[in-house]
């Protein structure tokens, strides 16, 4: 009898994760103070992030895990986003997890309401008029924060969708967890069908890939390809399968036309939930998406053009949609549109430069997007949940500091240099013409132009003369800390790229691309 090869160390920031959210839920029935719940879940992440800079170069359980290059740096991303967003819920957390009318929570109709509430029974909610789910929010952020962390290093499809599946049910809940606003009990039921129908498609696309290939391993479906060992009956299967995994991999990204649900989850989950899931799932998506179309596409590339449509299609709806928003939630949400399309753009390019490219730029979109929903947050009322672009009205002469890093945020992501957010579409668009594709390239500049008008604007005013509607007036101290990092980093992947590029080199060397 032989037994698969563990080599635990390949998930040891999966098992810290995991560890710490169970460690959380039974903290909390023993902690009043619910910030130290928090911290803890930081601290947890922390260990995660050391865990994956030491991550040996190595295959686990039987070769359905990779530890790699692309996992450490999507990885890094990830835990980046998790770190930052708790850090940005620990002072306002309360916001949208404590109650005081039972009424209310025996009613709530989301996925996560029902989850918490219904397993208390009448007697319990006239005795606790106050109720507090701060342990559930951070044990569910971190397992959310595991799934994505295996997706990144998975070898097989079936790791995959487990990735996914874990990363999907903790976030259905999470977008649901404000119980005052109305719109987030909508978003997570939204989210939630939307989706299971895509994951049925995932599903679906992996079975007939299997059914072409007989395998569900990357690696051995890649050389399966190379020798034409293919079956012919079942040839035709692959290219369909292939495409019902691009609409599922579609949805977790938000490409056109599986955006639908984007800005409503955007706008009605909790803010902080919104700026971790904003960046967290498109890093792990496209950590899984490079790894797939690299075994499946090493030696046809007859998916270029297609890709490249979606591309457009993407990052073009998703300005234009944007350009006629007036709440800063969902103008971000049809910016993270049109930003997975520039990604797109690399990954369309099919060659090392492009998904180098995709990686620097997820990295300084971690960044740029995280600091710029941790702006909103700070500036939004305790009571509501969003923020429209007449609120920050002169807020560069209440809050100016405040208003110089939403600033940075907005440039960055509209790519003025020297930030990050120019160099990632630098890198992207310059693999699509070393790929022969000038012509995708040209329609992301002036996407890109588009795009600049509507971060323009929200930078026009806050430095306008006047006062915009009365907005938060003293921030907490750990929100000034997540924007402070995040426009830190910004700047300093735009400064000092060469570093970060050489690691991401590095990374896409090992994979199967021209």
């Amino acid at each position: 009898m032989t037994f698969p090869t563990l080599n635990l160390p390949v998930i040891a920031p999966q098992v810290v994760l995991v560890a710490a959210a169970l460690v959380i839920l039974i903290a909390d029935l023993l902690i009043r103070e619910k910030r130290v719940l928090g911290w803890l879940s930081l601290l947890a992440v922390i260990a995660a992030l050391a865990a994956t800079l030491a991550q040996p170069g190595a295959v686990a359980f039987q070769t359905m895990a990779l530890a790699d290059g692309l996992g450490r740096v999507t990885g890094v991303a990830i835990l980046i986003a998790a770190g930052l967003a708790i850090l940005l819920a620990i002072e306002r957390v309360g916001d949208f997890t404590r109650f005081d009318q039972p009424g209310l929570l025996k009613g709530q109709a989301s996925p996560g309401g029902h989850l918490v509430t219904w397993s208390l029974s009448d007697a319990q909610h006239r005795r606790h008029r106050v109720t507090d789910r701060a342990g559930a929010y951070y044990a569910l952020l971190l397992l959310a924060t595991a799934g994505m962390q295996a997706l990144t290093i998975a070898s097989d499809f079936m790791t995959i969708f487990l990735g996914v599946e874990i990363l999907s049910l903790a976030l259905y809940v999470l977008v649901g967890f404000n119980p005052r606003e109305a719109r987030s009990a909508e978003a997570a039921l939204k989210y939630f069908l939307l989706g299971a129908f895509a994951s049925g498609f995932l599903l679906y696309g992996i079975a007939l890939i299997y059914a072409a290939t007989g395998a569900t391993n990357l690696d051995q479906i890649a050389r399966h390809l190379l020798v034409m060992s293919m079956p012919l009956p079942f040839a035709p299967l692959l290219p369909v399968g292939v495409g019902l995994l691009l609409v599922g991999f579609g949805f977790k990204v938000a490409l056109v036309p599986f955006h639908m649900w984007t800005p409503d989850v955007y706008q009605g989950a909790p803010t902080p939930v919104t700026a971790f899931m904003s960046v967290s799932t498109k890093a792990a998506a496209f950590a899984a998406l490079i790894r797939v179309l690299a075994a499946l596409t090493s030696h046809d590339r007859p998916w270029l053009l297609a890709l490249a449509a979606l591309a457009v299609l993407t990052m073009t709806l998703g300005n234009l949609a944007a350009l006629r928003q007036s709440s800063l939630k969902r103008m971000l949400a049809y910016s993270s549109i049109a930003h997975a399309g520039y990604l797109l753009t690399g990954l369309a390019a099919g060659n090392s430069q492009g998904t180098q490219g995709a990686l620097y730029y997820l990295l300084a979109y971690t960044f740029m997007n995280l600091g710029a929903f941790a702006v909103v947050l700070a500036v939004q009322r305790r009571e509501e949940n969003d923020v429209t672009v007449e609120q920050v009205t002169g807020l560069a002469g209440r809050q100016p500091a405040l208003a110089a890093l939403m600033a940075i945020f907005m440039f960055s992501l509209a790519g003025i240099p020297p930030l990050a957010g120019f160099f990632g579409k630098l890198y992207v668009f310059k693999g699509a013409v070393d790929a022969g594709l000038a012509w995708l390239a040209i329609v992301g500049v002036l996407n890109s132009a588009i795009g600049a008008y509507y971060y323009l604007r929200v930078t026009v005013q806050m430095y306008m003369a006047g006062e915009g509607e009365t907005v938060a007036s003293k921030i907490a101290w750990p929100v000034w800390v997540t924007v402070v990092l995040a426009a830190a980093g910004t700047v300093a992947l735009g400064l000092w790229q060469w570093p970060w590029m050489q690691q991401i080199t590095a990374a896409v060397a090992t994979l199967a691309l021209r």
